[in-house]
């Protein structure tokens, strides 16, 4: 392997690794959104070039967690909290649609991989591990939305489950992390009701699912949770 290609996947690795830390700070709410992101300051902290740091807030823009400013300046992407509605009406839609759809044209392979997703929850939710909880909840949505077959709803509903990350994070504090055991049981049923290709009590279980999650979070809010947090865009 030559120098070059040594020093590339040097640098590719940092980028990871900041991405990682970022990634994981940014969700966990280390870092609340609009905070600034000073790239000297990263650089100092992590013993790391400012190059693998550049790289991996690209990475982190394209996902929507941070912000790049016309003054080259980066900040955490804000919580739009007045315009939540909005975000709760399209993803407990795709909740609904794509629960259906899995009852209808799922095969065999599919509820392998639903159950499998749905072991990581459940251990995740065991550990109390938040941004695990967070991660394997995604995935297991998206295997359902995987199974109904249609490519453009599994795209929508996957950039929606990707931007209420922190959203979610918010609801899972909400109970100390101590998620209660019904919500790994809600997925279950939701199996079950796939298996038996059951659509309407997929639409059912799907719609109280979602409307559960926007119940606890508007209450979050309500109580003033998001007070300390940015609204709407940067300036």
């Amino acid at each position: 392997m030559s120098d070059t290609d040594l020093q590339r996947r040097k640098r590719g690795s940092g980028a990871q690794h900041v991405y990682e830390i970022l990634r994981e700070e940014i969700l966990d709410l280390v870092l609340p959104p609009g905070s600034p992101i000073d790239e000297n300051q990263l650089s100092a902290r992590l013993s790391i070039s400012r190059t693998p740091i550049r790289e991996a807030l690209v990475r982190l823009a394209g996902e929507g967690l941070v912000t790049q400013l016309p003054n080259r300046s980066t900040v955490v992407a804000t919580i739009d909290f007045f315009n939540l509605h909005t975000f709760f009406d399209a993803l407990s839609l795709m909740h609904r649609v794509t629960a259906r759809l899995a009852a209808e044209f799922h095969v065999p392979a599919d509820l392998e991989t639903i159950r499998a997703r749905q072991r990581d929850f459940a251990a995740a939710v065991e550990r109390q591990d938040a941004l695990a909880m967070i991660a394997t909840n995604r995935e297991f949505h998206a295997a359902i939305a995987e199974a109904g077959g249609n490519p453009y709803f599994t795209a929508l509903f996957c950039r929606l489950l990707d931007e209420g990350r922190r959203i979610l994070r918010l609801y899972y504090s909400s109970f100390n992390d101590r998620l209660p055991q019904r919500y790994v049981a809600e997925h279950e049923e939701m199996i079950g009701a796939i298996e038996a290709r059951d659509r309407e009590t997929c639409d059912r279980l799907a719609s109280a699912h979602a409307a559960q999650i926007v119940t606890q979070i508007q209450s979050m809010l309500e109580r003033g949770v998001s007070r300390d947090m940015s609204l709407g865009n940067p300036g």
